[in-house]
């Protein structure tokens, strides 16, 4: 159980900033709203409040942007209307996440709400009686318990089977101050409202809600209850705030009687597909993870076997392929298998574009208050020099020794002449004002790997990590000298584990901590966006005073005014906790955010690989506006499997390129995030399904080295060949097809994310955009590929037989 200090208390509570952290609370980046439209938008719901005793809220409107098909995520949270706040203790809203009947919705007991960081306005679930300026006229003796010393508060009942309510208003047995969602405090701005991300959760990550997994007699889902309590310029005895006076909790019933309820329709948490039914393995990349644990529940529906996804590295799941392991018959991947001399054939089907992002929640001091960062730039010795720990304070704490070898180096990025240069609105800014590290995952996978060649490629970032100075003098931490880093590594090493000496005072004995303790792994990409989206990584270096010898505790979890975190996430993951996107440069020197227009010219561009038919990554050569960490995943499946297994591996194909496009928050939908598959690749993966569904081909196939029906697509540079051994095994390719789908989207507006306008999954749509500045040559291929694709698919149709796919959710983050 975490200590609360009163040294928390009042660290936390100097960051309760007065009237200009307005727009310090949680933003949505600019731009995310229109990524997020087609979804957000069209479940958004609107509530006004009323006139209480002593304020009046009735011109306060509300607005959720979300209500429905909501699993563990963001939610943007507007509102108008309000008085603008002047100090840190008025005109503010409590937002707090709760249980409750249709009916008559929630009451304060189900609300996950109190333990909240810092020293907040409104926080706490302690309510008191009488007289004094928290005295509420509402409450009674006999209408809340009391805690064994005697002070009433309002306990919190989990849903049934989850456990006892709680016995104290600190009681920690269901939530805490690290890892609540509630928000006790969000100052109104200049004009009385404000714009926030709030964090929902699932009964995945929160059983005590059941969100999700609660059902009625009819099997429907229960909904859950985003509940805003909005707070004027009195507690709630009538008496108005002063300053220094305690602020009564948002759960004192005079308080929660002014509260806004809104429904919120969680999608189901299970896939209620029939456990009886046997599995089939996939396994492979958290590129692919989101979009693949979306289509389960259509891909569920019917077939006598049920679907396991395993996350995993990509290389491991690409040697399940290659060595007929029957956990994984498919696996998802960015590069692709590799042939094995003698061994099976292999196909590849496109069936994911995305990309990595560099997201961000980052509050940073201006002139009165504090305000949101929603553009940031960074480059590639930039990424360079946080990877290899080459500032200070990803190694220390601030006030401890800075080690020798790093003592001439800018102790932090905003103290770095070429970051400024980037992002000069945050000049001036502390050394602490800014993350201590970039949060990266610790697996070894295709998306580190991709990071690393995009770094390598630029001149200026490859002869930093060699060890020359960059121009204002700056130099690599020599422990990444000497060869550590190449353009073949896929995972991020911190090498320097130099420790260092802390001293607890007060009589408690020193201890060490290195900087894994700064700047710890993270589990995988989503749980760096979830840490990220709450402003704490897990950083350790405090004092832990309840052990002996002393070891490092980790740091409190920050307010939302001062929530400063950034790392590697993938797009899907970045999208759906509402992460600002740092813009990075690509091969022309152009500063690019992962857009669908960019994610598209990306690929566009992309060479084949080894494989014939796959298309490579190259984030150093990408020009014209396409995003240089742009990925595009494939399904793996060796041709040497059991009939009915490859028959439901090929609908599994056949789904992620048809329907599985479809963008939405629905299950069976495409995750925001990424991008809709182009004609030509879809086109592709219909063929490799097929193929897939022939299984190994007969001894004249393999000496004509066409695809499956005999239809020949190889040799043109619009598509690939199937073959085996040395030769390697693929399904036809993208070539002229994927190659001019630079105009085939997008919202360029969209700065933060891909489009989501669901009129771009239209395959007509999309091959008239695709033609766009193509030759008549090129126009025509495409023609051909398409009706090719049909002739393909309607030819398998045939061979296709019911299956069901169950996918396993993510690993659930680790705690804080």
């Amino acid at each position: 159980m975490r200590r609360l200090t009163a040294r928390r208390r009042v660290t936390a509570g100097v960051g309760c900033l007065v009237s200009a952290l307005v727009l310090a609370v949680l933003p949505l980046p600019r731009g995310a709203d229109q990524a997020q439209a087609a979804t957000a938008e069209s479940s958004a719901v609107t509530e006004s409040g009323t006139k209480g005793p002593y304020d009046d809220f009735s011109n306060l409107k509300v607005t959720v942007h979300q209500t429905k098909d909501l699993t563990g995520q963001g939610v943007r949270v507007t509102w108008t209307g309000g008085a603008p706040s002047e100090n840190s203790y008025s005109n503010f809203l409590s937002v707090m996440q709760c249980w409750g009947d249709e009916a008559s919705g929630p009451d304060r007991t189900q609300c996950e709400y109190g333990l909240a960081s810092g020293t907040q306005a409104g926080n706490g679930r302690f309510v008191y009686q009488g007289g004094g300026s928290l005295g509420d006229p509402q409450e009674t003796e006999s209408s809340t318990p009391v805690d064994h010393n005697g002070t009433h508060y309002a306990p919190f009942r989990p849903v049934e089977g989850q456990g006892d309510p709680t016995t104290s208003g600190t009681d920690i047995t269901y939530f805490n101050d690290g890892d609540t969602n509630a928000v006790a405090f969000l100052p109104n701005d200049g004009d009385g409202g404000g714009d926030m991300s709030f964090e929902l959760k699932s009964a995945v990550e929160q059983p005590a809600l059941g969100c999700g997994a609660r059902t009625i007699a009819t099997g429907a889902i229960e909904p859950c209850w985003l509940v805003v309590v909005p707070r004027g310029t009195h507690n709630a005895s009538g008496s108005a705030y002063k300053s220094g006076d305690p602020v009564s909790s948002s759960l004192s019933e005079s308080n929660w009687d002014q509260r806004i309820a809104f429904r919120l329709d969680f999608a189901p948490v299970t896939d209620n597909c029939d456990p009886s039914k046997p599995e089939r393995g996939i396994m492979g990349s958290e590129l692919a993870t989101d979009a693949v644990t979306s289509w389960q529940s259509a891909l569920c529906r019917t077939g006598t076997y049920r679907f396991n996804y395993t996350q995993s590295g990509e290389q491991q799941a690409r040697d399940a392929v290659t060595s007929g392991d029957a956990l994984a018959g498919l696996a998802m991947t960015v590069d692709p298998v590799e042939p094995v001399d003698g061994g099976p054939q292999v196909v590849h089907a496109p069936v994911a574009v995305t990309g990595l992002t560099i997201g961000f929640v980052w509050m940073y001091d201006v002139t009165g208050g504090t305000v949101p960062l929603t553009e940031l730039k960074l480059n590639q010795r930039l990424l360079a020099k946080v990877l290899t720990q080459s500032y200070p304070l990803s190694l220390i704490k601030p006030g401890d020794k800075v080690p020798d070898y790093l003592a001439a180096n800018p102790d932090s990025l905003v103290k770095d002449p070429e970051f400024l240069k980037l992002n000069p609105s945050l000049a001036g800014q502390a050394a602490a004002n800014t993350p201590l590290g970039l949060a990266v995952a610790v697996d070894n996978t295709d998306s580190a790997n991709l990071v690393w060649k995009y770094i390598l490629a630029d001149s200026d970032a490859k002869e930093f990590i060699a060890g020359k100075a960059d121009p204002w003098g700056m130099k690599v931490n020599p422990a990444y000298e000497n060869g550590v880093l190449s353009d073949s590594l896929d995972f991020f090493p911190k090498t320097d584990l130099t420790p260092t000496t802390t001293q607890c005072g007060g009589g408690y004995p020193d201890f060490t901590y290195t900087g894994l303790d700064v700047v710890p792994y993270m589990n995988d990409m989503h749980d760096a966006a979830l840490k990220i989206r709450r402003g704490s990584i897990g950083t350790a270096y405090n004092c832990d005073f309840t052990t002996l010898p002393t070891k490092p505790a980790a740091i409190d979890r920050p307010i939302p005014t001062q929530q400063r975190q950034f790392g590697l996430v993938d797009n899907a993951s970045a999208v759906r906790y509402l992460l600002g996107a740092a813009a990075l440069p690509n091969a022309d020197g152009q500063y690019v955010k992962p857009t669908s227009d960019s994610l598209f010219k990306a690929v566009a561009q992309m060479p084949d690989s080894d494989v014939s038919g796959v298309k490579a990554p190259a984030p150093g050569s990408m020009k014209d506006g396409a995003y240089p960490l742009t990925a595009v995943v494939y399904a793996a499946a060796s041709l040497d499997q059991a009939k009915d297994a490859r028959l439901d591996y090929a609908r599994v194909m056949r789904y992620a390129a048809g329907d599985g496009q479809t963008q939405g928050t629905a299950k069976g939908q495409l995750p925001y995030g990424y991008a809709p598959l182009p004609t030509a690749m879809r086109t592709q993966a219909q063929q490799a399904a097929a193929r897939l569904e022939k299984g190994v081909p007969d001894a004249d196939e393999s000496s004509t080295g066409t695809s499956g029906g005999g239809d020949d697509i190889s040799g043109t540079g619009s598509g690939g060949s199937v073959s085996g051994g040395a030769d390697g095994g693929v399904s036809g390719a993208t070539g002229a097809g994927a190659g001019s789908t630079s105009g085939a989207t997008a919202d360029a507006s969209d700065t933060a994310h891909p489009s989501t306008a669901p009129t771009e999954t239209d395959p007509a749509r999309q091959n008239v955009a695709q033609s766009g500045g193509a030759t008549p040559s090129e126009v025509l291929g495409i023609v051909r590929w398409v009706l090719l694709g049909v002739l393909v698919a309607g030819g398998a149709a045939a061979l296709a037989g019911p299956v069901a796919l169950r996918l396993s959710t993510r690993r659930r983050a680790a705690a804080d």
